[in-house]
């Protein structure tokens, strides 16, 4: 299905318009049935580059290469480059705890061999022959969705995320991913980083920053809303951030009465300490978004919220964690529970650029690739303040 020009033009200019917006209640406007043009009508002024991949068959990267083994160095070999693909020397890494879980296979979904990292921030070095909305020295990013089929009614609306016929996960079923010199991905599922954005901050943006973007912008819906953030880390720090951007009362819920301080920094106006306020804050709350990896009670958060208040889980704890939900409270007071997953390719290019006009920016601590294992206790041990980038640091 193919976009009149006028009706691009409008689209474009209406994202451009709700980013620059600088007003207390900066929630961008509901989207419409955005369509996403095919992949070659993208950038048709542009001119393409023939990709030269002589030189670039053999890959270096780091791999885990069985469950509960540290990651080691692996070098892989990759074809021609494609069409419609793209590679890209790769400089940041954000350091997803989602990495992990892939990497001691705590979800059972991982095939090893794999280089793992999703949150891939580098230089387009070659380009495919059909790629025209990218060319070389383009600083771009990439998430972890790195495919999907295009043209499910999802896929058209830009919520490649929900693609009817499943999406790709940049480093699942036997793809690599951003953890090695070179990456090779789908250009359509690249994304350019805005001038606002350093490259370090960028990277966690990738996967942590629409994580929580997404059910913000879909669940924000006017000014004042009263939203919660449960568990204050790589997600949760950014999702107050994102919360005060867009009008919203902000509180933060935090077993760790330490990080008030931080959390107020962050955009928080209200902080809760879990388990000790519950009763003060019951039924405060129009939306709680959970971003804690452990196991949290869901009929505990319930209870937060007010009738027709929306629980919005976004963390994933390993080892098969499942909810309980009081019916009577989701019933009597019309309450919902809802998940989200990342965001599609449309709510990605707007995270982007909403977080450059409006400042939000992940607090990041850096360090070289090649420490990537020392990097990875680092984040387990519950240390790492607020996420970890990994610089490229190949000789």
């Amino acid at each position: 299905m193919e976009m009149t020009t006028t009706k691009a033009s409008a689209l474009v200019a209406d994202r451009r318009a709700v980013c620059r917006s600088v007003a207390s209640f900066a929630r961008p406007a509901r989207r419409t049935a955005t369509h996403v043009v095919k992949f070659k009508e993208i950038g048709k002024q542009a001119t393409s580059h023939q990709a030269t991949t002589a030189k670039l068959l053999s890959r270096r990267g780091y791999a885990a290469t069985e469950p509960n083994k540290p990651l080691s160095p692996f070098t892989h070999s990759v074809g021609e480059l494609g069409p419609s693909e793209i590679d890209i020397k790769v400089t940041h890494n954000g350091l997803c705890h989602t990495d992990i879980h892939m990497a001691i296979n705590d979800w059972g979904v991982s095939a090893f061999p794999f280089v793992p990292g999703h949150e891939v921030v580098g230089i387009v070095a070659a380009t495919g022959r059909d790629v025209t909305g990218l060319r070389a020295g383009d600083r771009v990013g990439v998430g972890w969705i790195s495919n999907s089929c295009r043209c499910c009614s999802n896929c058209i609306r830009g919520n490649d995320n929900l693609c009817e016929k499943g999406y790709t996960g940049l480093c699942m079923f036997g793809q690599h991913g951003g953890f090695q010199e070179t990456c090779r991905v789908q250009a359509d599922f690249a994304h350019k980083i805005p001038d606002g954005l350093d490259s370090a901050s960028a990277a966690p943006l990738l996967c942590a920053g629409i994580t929580v973007y997404a059910p913000l912008r879909a669940h924000v819906t006017r000014p004042n809303m009263s939203v919660a953030v449960m568990g204050v880390g790589g997600l949760g720090h950014l999702a107050l951030q994102y919360a005060r951007k867009m009008g919203a009362e902000v509180t933060a819920i935090s077993g760790r009465p330490e990080k008030e301080k931080e959390c107020r920094e962050f955009g928080a106006h209200n902080f809760m300490i879990w388990n000790k306020d519950n009763a003060a804050y019951k039924s405060k709350f129009d939306i709680i978004i959970n971003t804690a990896s452990s196991d949290v009670s869901t009929t505990e958060l319930m209870a937060l919220l007010k009738v027709d208040g929306s629980l919005v889980q976004v963390g994933i704890p390993g080892g098969g964690a499942s909810m309980t939900v009081n019916l009577q409270d989701l019933v009597f007071n019309q309450k919902k529970v809802v998940g989200s997953i990342v965001g599609g390719r449309a709510d990605m290019k707007e995270m982007l650029e909403f977080s450059a006009v409006h400042g939000v920016k992940p607090l990041v601590e850096t360090m070289p690739l090649s420490k990537v294992n020392e990097a990875m206790q680092h984040v387990l041990s519950g240390k790492a303040r607020y996420r970890v980038v990994l610089t490229s640091d190949w000789e």
